[in-house]
């Protein structure tokens, strides 16, 4: 069985048993952080919601109003569910339990998905290439994912995925997937893909998944097999994440948001005592002197040099090369690597007059050629237009250009290098 307490795990301290302080709680001492809140600050926020909850008594709350999600968790804390990764095997001997939740997972599959012909069902299913994360009820299978480890290019593809028809809206979808992210993050896996049909492309845009894929064609091409009338989407896994549990860790940030909110309205609506020092012939005071500024969030405002002001030629040039080797690096950067070959592409210089290039750029670095930032970024935005331009907006090429400038704009941010 699949046991998701990974030493990841983030405890949840708004729903532990017996937790009346927050002095048990961790938190991470990197609060140094520009505009981060004050540790004591959260860590009050977080007592007085723990003391309002000590307050309400259990049936008082309505149990209509808990969601899908905590109920699910509820039903696996107390043992009515379990998850299961299972699957076949030519080398071992398979248990009973084992073959019976494959027997009726084939059975769940052929009824939830008409369109797959039951033979091609049954060899996925018990091929031993692939595995399936069993839902299972009251000892009973209903419900699974099967997919299949390519370890070698970095995903996992997904090629069933059903609950019976029964145990549907009930909240166990996500958290099978939820559990599946959690497994395939521990195999050390970070991208799931799938193909989708049209009645299940509503459910994976649900659990994260999206149609712009961000993996290199190249790496998933020819390793799964393509549907008709289907879309190929595309998951990507955060490793820091624990998926199981990340719907109540937002509940509980949403809840301490709402305290702090709370906390800081009352700071603002509290009435402190005029100024005096004017009618002792002061003629003027600090700003940050004023009662009360500070304490509903004041801060004096600075007006930041442009980083040319800041920095020598060769600091300059040396973030401009953090930026060109972080792009490099990117799956979706396989377009821009060098300069279009006019032999396979024999128009494209005939529309574009003023091609650009990631391979152009780094020569122009090591040439001294950017003495400032906008030089620099005129030659990076010269890419992504010129493919915009040449390629519409349904190619890969067209998805990768936009995909690589949230990435490039993004990381100009972070080092200071775009004007605010």
């Amino acid at each position: 069985m699949w046991n998701n307490n990974s030493n990841k795990a983030t405890r949840s301290f708004l729903n532990e048993p017996n937790n009346n302080s927050s002095s048990s709680i961790d938190f991470d001492n990197d609060n140094d952080k520009e505009n981060d809140l004050p540790i004591d600050m959260v860590r009050g926020a977080i007592d007085a919601i723990l003391k309002s909850q000590t307050a309400i008594k259990p049936a008082v709350l309505n149990p209509f109003n808990v969601s899908h999600d905590e109920s699910v968790k509820a039903e696996e804390l107390k043992g009515i569910i379990e998850f299961h990764c299972i699957g076949n095997s030519l080398t071992k001997e398979i248990d009973k339990e084992t073959m019976i939740f494959l027997l009726a997972l084939q059975s769940i599959f052929g009824q939830q998905l008409p369109e797959m012909p039951p033979t091609y069902i049954t060899r996925l299913l018990f091929d031993p290439k692939h595995k399936t994360m069993a839902l299972v009820k009251k000892g009973q299978a209903i419900g699974g994912i099967c997919f299949r480890f390519f370890a070698t290019q970095g995903f996992a593809e997904i090629v069933f995925c059903a609950i019976a028809m029964p145990e549907q809206v009930k909240g166990y979808g996500s958290h099978l997937m939820n559990h599946l992210k959690d497994y395939i993050l521990q195999n050390g896996i970070q991208h799931l893909l799938t193909y989708a049909d049209c009645n299940a492309i509503g459910y994976f845009k649900k659990q994260g998944f999206s149609d712009t894929i961000r993996l290199a064609r190249p790496i998933y091409e020819g390793y799964i097999k393509e549907y008709d009338s289907a879309t190929l989407m595309h998951c990507e896994l955060h490793p820091s994440i624990v998926n199981t549990q990340f719907t109540s860790i937002i509940r509980q940030q949403s809840e301490i948001l709402k305290e702090l909110i709370v906390q800081r309205q009352k700071d603002v609506e509290k009435v402190r005592p005029g100024l005096t020092c004017f009618t002792q012939g002061i003629a003027s005071i600090p700003i940050a002197s004023i009662p009360g500024l500070k304490e509903i969030g004041w801060q004096p405002e600075l007006l930041p040099a442009r980083v040319e002001e800041l920095t020598d030629a060769a600091h300059l040039s040396s973030l401009f090369d953090t930026v060109l080797q972080s792009l490099r690096r990117q799956a979706s950067a396989w377009p821009f690597l060098s300069p279009v070959n006019a032999k396979d592409v024999p128009d494209y210089y005939v529309h574009i007059k003023y091609p650009m290039d990631l391979k152009t750029v780094g020569e122009r670095l090591e040439r001294g050629y950017y003495k400032t930032r906008r030089l620099f970024m005129a030659d990076m935005a010269r890419i992504f237009s010129n493919c915009r331009d040449y390629n519409s907006p349904n190619t890969d090429y067209y998805r990768c250009a936009n995909t690589l400038e949230r990435h490039y704009l993004n990381k100009m941010r972070q080092l200071g290098l775009m004007d605010k």
